[in-house]
């Protein structure tokens, strides 16, 4: 089925039911919270007597300007109702495990395949993001489908962070044309950007730190281990921790750059990144997965962090023995 054909069928299931019920992947990111958002403001316009709700387990402290989601249902609530799950590749990452409770399930998602879970599911890989899947899907069918300065901020949000202001290789001028219908809508992007971006001092000192902490092995694997301790002392959340991967992406001759993340329960949470080198097969093989060049991990143990940089090393020796195009 052409992703066209099921978009309508999407729409259609969604006209179809009085009662919608909107899911995303637990430790929520722009996108996640932007696209599921961005999809309830843009139905609960349109369909203005259906009952549409945002359930989930977890929330974000750096996307709370972005405003809360709903209280939670009794479970009686969910049996007549249409889930829809997105940005989440697999069932073991959907932040509320009632989606299961759903008469009927959607997937929509820009993540690799991994797991099928939706009848109907809009998989579409290239992609920058979900929310530009959500902005392709109220252009198609602008007719019929209502938006205001609320959604569009959501919208956006969602394509900015997961473009990475739209530097990363799946940004393409589709892309931009559906930022562009986006922005036409109208909201304030100033103030949008800067409670993405405008930072406590604290984390300045904190970066300052984390740079004469991180290192880099032979190969060009940069990595950084963030200890419960480091965040206490520069009264870090788990989200000001995880951003430290962003420091490491800049350094001539790395590919790949980790961040090992302390969790309470003294797992660890790996964030992976890379330039021209896929990573999304190793964040597999530890607990994970995610985007080719954006994957997230977690290892148990200090031993098993190193044996996930060692990995990742052989992965940029073999990359640059047999390429020219890296820096």
């Amino acid at each position: 089925m052409r992703n066209i054909e099921i978009m309508q069928t999407i729409l259609s299931k969604i006209e179809e039911y009085d009662k919608i019920i909107i899911f995303r992947h637990f430790r929520p990111d722009g996108d996640a919270t932007g696209s599921t958002k961005g999809l309830k403001r843009i139905l609960a316009l349109t369909y203005p007597d259906k009952k549409i709700y945002l359930q989930n387990s977890d929330y974000s402290d750096y996307l709370a300007f972005l405003g809360g989601e709903d209280e939670p249902l009794e479970d009686a609530e969910y049996a007549d109702a249409l889930g829809i799950v997105l940005d989440t590749a697999t069932t073991k990452r959907i932040s509320n495990k009632r989606y299961s409770l759903c008469r009927e399930l959607i997937k929509i998602d820009h993540h690799i395949p991994v797991e099928s879970y939706g009848a109907p599911e809009w998989v579409e890989e290239e992609r920058s993001s979900t929310c530009e899947m959500i902005a392709h899907f109220y252009d198609t069918f602008s007719d019929r489908l209502k938006i205001d300065s609320e959604a569009a901020k959501y919208i956006y949000a969602g394509m900015v962070t997961d473009s990475g202001r739209f530097r990363f290789r799946d940004v393409s001028g589709e892309t931009m044309r559906l930022a562009g219908v986006i922005l036409s809508v109208g909201f304030d992007t100033e103030n949008l950007f800067a409670n993405l971006y405008l930072k406590e001092f604290k984390e300045y000192k904190f970066e300052a730190y984390a740079r004469r902490k991180m290192k880099i092995t032979d190969g060009g694997v940069a990595y950084l281990y963030v200890s419960n301790c480091m965040k206490k002392r520069f009264g870090l959340s788990d989200e000001d921790a995880s951003a430290s991967v962003s420091l490491m992406d800049s350094i001539k001759g790395s590919l790949i750059w980790l961040a090992f993340i302390e969790n309470k329960d003294k797992s660890i949470r790996v964030r992976l990144r890379s330039r021209f080198v896929t990573v999304s097969e190793l964040a597999e093989k530890y607990n994970g997965g995610g985007h080719a060049c954006a994957a997230g991990a977690t290892v148990y143990s200090k031993a098993e962090m190193k044996k996930l940089i060692a990995e990742a090393n052989e992965l940029i020796k073999a990359y640059k023995a047999s390429n020219s195009d890296w820096l």
